[in-house]
Formats: structure tokens, sequence, C-alpha cells
């Protein structure tokens, strides 16, 4: 399992246009993915529902974890992704 923590930077948070491309970013791995905002629990990285419901929005620190064949890709792209601040 790998791990990396990020900061989210766009100004909206993971409302539903960056949380669908987060999402459909992580479903490109066949690895289990999860994200978990600070004092939160882990959820599924691959469902826009649980995303949403995480309410995470600027500023907040998240965690990336992946377990499976390709966790250290999925892991850095998802990372990239949220550091980039899904082009906003």
């Amino acid at each position: 399992m790998i791990k990396r923590e990020a900061e989210i930077v766009n100004k909206t948070g993971l409302h539903a246009r960056p949380a669908s491309d987060f999402v459909l970013a992580a479903k490109k791995f066949e690895s289990k993915i999860t994200i978990c905002k600070e004092g939160g629990e882990p959820v599924n990285a691959k469902s826009m529902m649980r995303l949403l419901a995480e309410c995470i929005g600027q500023g907040m620190k998240v965690e990336i974890a992946a377990e499976g064949v390709d966790e250290a890709e999925a892991v850095e792209t998802l990372v990239a992704l949220v550091e980039s601040g899904f082009g906003e």
C-alpha cells in the first residue's frame, strides 16, 4: 500500500466537476483507492457520491492511498491532479 498527502488548492474544493475528474482518473486504475480528509475515515475514491459526501474544501489536507498492481502510478497521478487545482 502506498499513501501520500495532498492539499486541496482550488477555491471550490472537491465540488461536482473536480470530484468527477478525480473519480474518472481513479477508475483508470485496477488498485483499490481511498481518499481520507483530516479527521475522517477513508472512502472509496472511485465513488462520486462518497467523495461529494465528504465535503472536502479548499485548504483541507487529504490522504490518497492505493493498494494493488498499479498503486504507485495511481497515487502519483491522483496527487498530481489534486495539486494542479483541477485546472481551475
